[in-house]
């Protein structure tokens, strides 16, 4: 396996456009210390589903992005306790947090999380045999989606596996209120993208080979993963 550059580090975003990220990095900030909350009671089934499906195997190069409150992160390096575990955030207090508590709970691995714009990440190509993301697109405005997905490919090796979790869109109710409270308060809750997410990863060149719809506490999500060709 390639060896990666431990040091990550927000890399210049000079020439990148000003997007709703921006303003989602600020609340999330805010909300870090409380956001854990979030994850235990609407996020932890779809986690341990997509993990499930993710192909990971101890040894491997891992790489999450929107790592958030942790919870995914500590999967995953439970997953890999002897490979080397990336976590990406785009919220720094996000990204810390979850870069202490993963030291505290398993101070021998090889487990590093840093604040870094997925828009442009800085690894190079083919470094990673599996990479995971969790409710992060939703956050992102449509362009934005575009390169993060580019992105992913690139970085991803052939025959690796992306695992994505996404706000599903099933529940009718659901999605009624989940658009006022986007409409409110829209670099926290974003806009549901489901619908479309699966067009955008094949354009981006990887198929999809699991696809599983999971409920918790009344919250949809859905799990797409797939295999870069």
């Amino acid at each position: 396996m390639n060896d990666l550059n431990y040091s990550i580090t927000l890399p210049s975003t000079q020439g990148m456009p000003r997007t709703i990220a921006e303003r989602t990095r600020r609340v999330y900030d805010h909300l870090s210390a409380i956001y854990p909350a979030s994850t235990f009671f609407f996020h932890s089934k779809a986690h341990a589903c997509a993990l499930r499906h993710a192909g990971i195997e101890n040894g491997m190069q891992v790489l999450e992005i929107a790592t958030g409150s942790g919870e995914m992160f500590r999967r995953l390096v439970t997953a890999n306790p002897d490979g080397k575990t990336f976590g990406l955030d785009l919220s720094p207090n996000m990204a810390a947090r979850t870069q202490r508590r993963a030291r505290q709970e398993f101070p021998s691995a090889e487990a590093h999380c840093g604040a870094v714009d997925v828009r442009s990440m800085p690894f190079r190509n083919a470094s990673f045999d599996a990479v995971v993301c969790c409710y992060l697109l939703e956050l992102l405005g449509q362009d934005d989606i575009r390169l993060t997905l580019r992105e992913i490919a690139r970085v991803l090796r052939p025959g690796g596996r992306f695992s994505l979790v996404v706000i599903g869109q099933n529940a009718k109710t659901f999605n009624r209120l989940y658009a006022v409270c986007g409409s409110l308060v829209p670099a926290f809750w974003g806009r549901q993208v489901e619908h479309s997410v699966s067009n955008l990863i094949a354009k981006a060149g990887l198929k999809i080979v699991t696809d599983e719809f999971v409920r918790q506490t009344g919250y949809p999500s859905r799990i797409l993963v797939a295999r870069k060709k």
